[in-house]
């Protein structure tokens, strides 16, 4: 298949009822709770409700109020693309992808963390670095741009598979065997690779047209090719691919869970069950040292930061008004202890949104002909936000204290207790109801299965402390300038 060229059924963006028909016609098997799903996914409770979010944000693209900023003219033919595929040039684009995937992070307030726009940058940044492919073969190289093409030329949703079973680094598991944990090549053939094994997690992969796999890093070290270095994108539902759903925390009730059930994203693990993945689907196989030079001359952590970065504003802009709401209805304005807890939140806000702007005013050239954020900002970014986020969640649970547990559900205010509740349960600046819906979004953040996930996922987003403040130290380690500053400072004074 040349995926540059586009067949009758391709289209450019898409809106969401045809996201929502892509999706509910996948037959990938997907297991939840033991029993193999056979329905469509958009009626199913554990995918429904994101669905709809991702319905509402792939509208948004053609909404007039905001269609010019999300969308752009692709370079195939010209129709609408999205504008989070757009590879930045200029200084002026990081702006516009970042005024695009601001409107869709604040559609979901920050809480979908693999929102379509998120896998769009990622591909993207692997483009960019495509030709690095032609050391292997010049057919890798075509293959990347292709795929990338292909994405943004019919609004492909992607999931992403990095992450290998853990078990496969203790226990032997990395050998050639076709038994092996990790998912692996077993085999070549004229049609492509055969791949077996398992991927621990895959957000989105049950809501997703295809997943996008690389091992990263490569997980062990090979004399020759390395059977578990590669890189692939495959559709969802290629023979051999199954999926495995956790517990869902959503809920029909958006009075009752006003967060699950509305951006609950699914997290899957995906086997491959010896699937065979075509050769014009393959970025690399077998070479160890591409898979980590690959990852790193993308500068995947710096485009995927930046998109990331508006999904942190969005989230904390969320949280911070969530605790303000919380202050205004208890009364606690003028406590000291209040004012002081709200100001840290405060000040991460205004963090983060200064980062955003520093990153794309000190934007860079990447050598290859296009433009990167400031890698230093976003690279503090992610260092903050994992403790920032708890830190505000922490604060929303001691406002709330015990008023975050006894939280009546919606059933209550239509029963014979109604008129009780609507009695005691009155806020100083709110009636019954609306203040209990505040105390149920309250217990979901700071409480619930779906709040703690999130507090986990912004924990260990792009890797725990010790990675991530790694990543910015090499990047400040590299920078002269201060260390120049304080040598001339002293060379000043030995004269």
């Amino acid at each position: 298949m040349n995926q540059e060229s586009r067949g009758e059924d391709e289209m450019p963006a898409k809106n969401g009822i045809q996201y929502c028909e892509r999706i509910d016609a996948q037959t990938v098997p997907c297991w939840y709770k033991g029993v193999l799903l056979l329905g469509k996914r958009s009626e199913h409770i554990a995918f429904s409700g994101l669905m709809k979010t991702q319905m509402n944000m792939y509208d948004l693209q053609f909404d007039p109020e905001v269609t010019d900023r999300m969308l752009y003219a692709s370079p195939a033919d010209g129709k609408p693309v999205g504008m989070s595929f757009l590879p930045p040039t200029h200084a002026n684009d990081l702006r516009r992808r970042r005024e695009a995937m601001t409107i869709w992070a604040q559609t979901h307030h920050g809480f979908l963390g693999r929102s379509p726009d998120y896998m769009n940058t990622a591909i993207m940044a692997f483009y960019t670095a495509a030709d690095l492919l032609n050391e292997l073969s010049p057919q890798y190289a075509d293959n990347l741009k292709n795929y990338y093409a292909y994405c943004r030329d019919n609004d492909i949703t992607l999931s992403h598979a990095f992450i290998q079973p853990y078990a496969s680094k203790l226990s032997g598991q990395l050998d050639t065997t076709e038994d092996a944990i990790a998912a692996k090549v077993v085999d070549r053939t004229d049609e492509g690779l055969i791949i077996n094994g398992a991927f621990m997690m895959a957000t989105q992969a049950a809501t997703s047209d295809e997943i996008f796999v690389y091992p990263s890093p490569s997980p062990a070290p090979f004399d020759d090719e390395n059977p578990f270095s590669f890189s692939f994108a495959v559709p969802n539902d290629l023979p051999g691919i199954s999926l495995i759903s956790r517990d869902t925390y959503a809920d029909e009730s958006k009075y009752n869970y006003p967060l699950s059930s509305r951006y609950e994203e699914m997290d899957n693990i995906v086997i491959f069950d010896h699937v065979l993945v075509p050769h014009d689907r393959i970025f690399f196989a077998g070479d160890e040292q591409m898979s980590s030079t690959l990852f790193k001359e993308s500068h995947f952590h710096i485009h995927a930061g930046h998109q990331v970065l508006s999904r942190y504003i969005a989230k904390t802009e969320f949280v911070l008004g969530t605790i303000q709401l919380l202050i205004d209805t208890l009364d606690l304005n003028y406590e000291a202890h209040v004012v002081e807890k709200t100001a840290r939140a405060l000040a991460g806000l205004e963090s983060l949104k200064a980062l955003a702007i520093a990153a794309e005013a000190g934007a860079i050239p990447d050598g290859r002909g296009f433009i990167l954020p400031a890698p230093k900002p976003l690279m503090a970014a992610n260092l903050i936000y994992p403790k920032l986020y708890p830190e505000m969640i922490e604060i929303l649970q001691l406002l709330s204290s015990s008023g975050m547990i006894m939280v009546p559900q919606e059933e209550d205010f239509h029963s014979g207790s109604a008129e009780s509740l609507n009695l005691y349960l009155k806020g100083s600046d709110m009636e019954s109801k609306e203040r209990n819906a505040l105390f149920r979004l309250i217990w979901e953040l700071g409480a619930g299965s779906f709040g703690g996930r999130q507090t986990q996922f912004e924990r260990f987003f792009f890797g725990n402390t010790i990675t991530v403040s790694n990543r910015l130290y090499s990047a400040g380690s590299y920078d002269e300038s201060q260390r120049e500053r304080v040598r001339q400072f002293l060379a000043n004074h030995v004269r």
